[in-house]
């Protein structure tokens, strides 16, 4: 199982054109995210490239409790005469609908990495005509690495191999995704309306060349 660690301290919001952004605050810093969350269990499994062996696109390191996972432009998608993406991610199984669930890990993106969704949360149930996707995290290649979420808003520059914190809360009954890098709360974004659905990380790649992530610490919390 991962291993155990202190949470860092949050920040406070100010609204922005529909966004919430993270500001810093004394009285703030006292506070945590995941104050008034119960951690729970979570299960998966993983997604590769079809024809490669699971060992070819991931290794886990019990001593640091790090999951790594790479894939390439050019592997396979993971099913076979998918039209979709390559990919190496953790499909969570926890499903839900209602209810508010956090997804939070300590995060690393090799550099290099241009193109690849490194977290995401997945609508696998959602009427007909409506996105696959209530949200996703983006690497690309510029400003020593940034991630971004879908529509574009920086959440953190210089993130190339380095490890940084990333919580993902949503409040499923409010249609309401709260994101905080380093338990500092950066932007704020409304999902895209009722769906079954449940989280994901790893690389699911867009872009050219080689995508790596690394992920330590993970933990889920509802409340």
């Amino acid at each position: 199982m991962p291993l155990q660690r202190t949470m860092a301290l949050a920040g406070v919001t100010i609204l922005l054109g529909g966004l919430s952004v993270a500001a810093p605050s004394q009285a703030a810093s006292r506070l945590d995210p995941t104050t008034g969350w119960r951690q729970a269990s979570f299960t998966y499994k993983m997604q590769k490239p079809w024809n490669l062996s699971l060992s070819q696109r991931y290794s886990y390191d019990a001593a640091t409790g790090t999951h790594r996972m790479w894939v390439y432009s050019t592997d396979e998608p993971m099913e076979e005469g998918s039209t979709t993406d390559p990919r190496t991610e953790m499909r969570w199984f926890q499903e839900y609908s209602a209810g508010r669930h956090m997804w939070d890990a300590d995060v690393y993106v090799a550099a290099g990495t241009d193109g690849a969704t490194v977290m995401q949360i997945l609508r696998v149930k959602r009427p007909s005509g409506t996105p696959a996707t209530d949200f996703m995290v983006n690497a690309s290649d510029d400003n020593g690495g940034t991630l971004r979420i879908y529509n574009g808003t920086v959440l953190k520059t210089g993130v190339y191999n380095t490890w940084l914190n990333l919580k993902v809360a949503h409040d499923a009954g409010a249609g309401k995704i709260d994101v905080y890098v380093d338990d500092r709360l950066v932007a704020t974004v409304d999902d895209r309306g009722p769906a079954t659905r449940h989280f994901k990380n790893g690389v699911y790649h867009h872009g050219e060349g080689r995508a790596e992530s690394r992920y330590r610490d993970i933990r889920y919390w509802v409340r």
